[in-house]
């Protein structure tokens, strides 16, 4: 009994140390927050007067960045698992030009051009995930192969750029729901709110007297509700503790009794219906297609989900980190852009340097945990 109890309280010691330490994941986590922070209040301090520090500001970098949002979210499952999906940007330019061709070209409603495109997305999903998972083979080398398949799949459809327009009803539906705005506001315009709050959610008036209040777009709510689901599966389902067990050490998911092929399966299928997702919130603030639409994507998603601490060797991962890691990318677009004279080019210069340096982090921790190991 007594070395029953004696060991109990060695376990338990063990365990409480253990929390008291921060991990990688964590610390990652803490500095991808606190870089955003930096970069947001140097902005408010630089660029206030051109209204850098405004709320819809920083909504416009969720409208602009929603579709990111998605994709990068998704990424950020195959990631953790020791995967990778370098097609998302073909599937991205795909699904803009499936929804384009269809409302434009077919005349097809809204609700069924985008059924199509998520349907064709979990087809995709279902053949690259088979082909990684049960086939064994290279997740770079298949992905690949479907990032030149879907952009030449969107060259078959056109080569032209296809704009979605309000000639039928489906163009109507789908440009209604791309332009409307939804009002962080008390009240309405017969009945005005509480004043104290409006401008607490970030309400402005101007010279006029016209009063200004922030709002989004709907895209933006489906890229939130996408991330707190995916948070939530990841946390606390056991499918998420899965993928983290697999890009941890594939061996040990075995020995556990976990069915690898099966879990990395299902985290490309739900890849591939991200993808489409994020195409047709892409297409939410394009309302077109065209076939080099959404080119390089997938470096972004890979970079935002790196800078949110993604470990690129898998078992490490959070999406919260990569939500605020698009929220840094947003954040250099807008600095850049505040700042007036300097090229669009320096936002991937910048973005490439903070890349670089979360991978040289990751390289560092990696080589702590191996020296502890052995």
């Amino acid at each position: 009994m007594k070395s029953k109890k004696n060991t109990n309280e060695t376990a338990l010691a063990a365990d409480k140390k253990k929390k008291g330490k921060i991990d990688s994941s964590n610390f990652l986590l803490f500095i991808t927050i606190c870089l955003f922070l930096i970069m947001y209040i140097f902005g408010c301090l630089i660029y206030g007067d051109a209204g850098f520090g405004r709320r819809q500001v920083l909504l416009n970098m969720l409208i602009d960045n929603a579709g990111l949002l998605i994709a990068a979210s998704g990424m950020t499952m195959v990631m953790i698992t020791g995967g990778i999906d370098i097609s998302v940007g073909s599937v991205i330019g795909l699904s803009c030009m499936i929804l384009s061709y269809c409302m434009e070209k077919k005349g097809f409603s809204a609700t069924s051009s985008v059924a199509i495109v998520l349907g064709l997305g979990i087809l995709f999903g279902i053949f690259q995930g088979w082909l990684i998972s049960y086939m064994e083979l290279q997740p770079f080398i298949i992905t690949l192969a479907g990032l030149f398949g879907c952009r030449g799949l969107t060259a078959m459809l056109s080569t032209e750029q296809i704009a979605i327009t309000d000639a039928n009803a489906g163009g109507r539906a789908f440009i209604a729901v791309a332009n409307k705005n939804i009002y962080f506001r008390t009240g309405s315009d017969e009945n005005p709110g509480i004043e104290i709050i409006d401008w607490l959610l970030g309400a402005t008036q101007n010279k006029r007297g016209v009063v200004s209040y922030p709002f989004v777009h709907p895209s933006v709510l489906i890229a939130v509700a996408v991330v707190v689901i995916i948070w939530f599966v990841l946390k606390y389902t056991k499918f998420g503790r899965n993928l983290y067990a697999i890009g941890g050490n594939e061996q040990s998911a075995l020995l556990m009794g976990i069915n690898v092929k099966r879990n990395k399966f299902v985290a490309y299928v739900v890849e591939g219906f991200m993808a489409a997702l994020a195409g047709t919130v892409f297409c939410l603030n394009t309302t077109s297609g065209f076939v080099e639409q959404a080119r390089g994507f997938e470096m972004e998603a890979i970079s935002s989900a790196v800078i949110g601490g993604t470990m690129l060797t898998g078992g490490v991962g959070s999406i919260v980190g990569t939500f605020f890691g698009v929220l840094i990318k947003a954040t250099i677009e807008t600095l850049i852009r505040s700042q007036g004279t300097l090229s669009s080019w320096w936002n991937k210069i910048v973005l490439s340097i903070i890349l670089c340096f979360f991978i040289v982090l990751q390289s560092v921790f990696i080589i702590i945990k191996n020296r502890k190991k052995s």
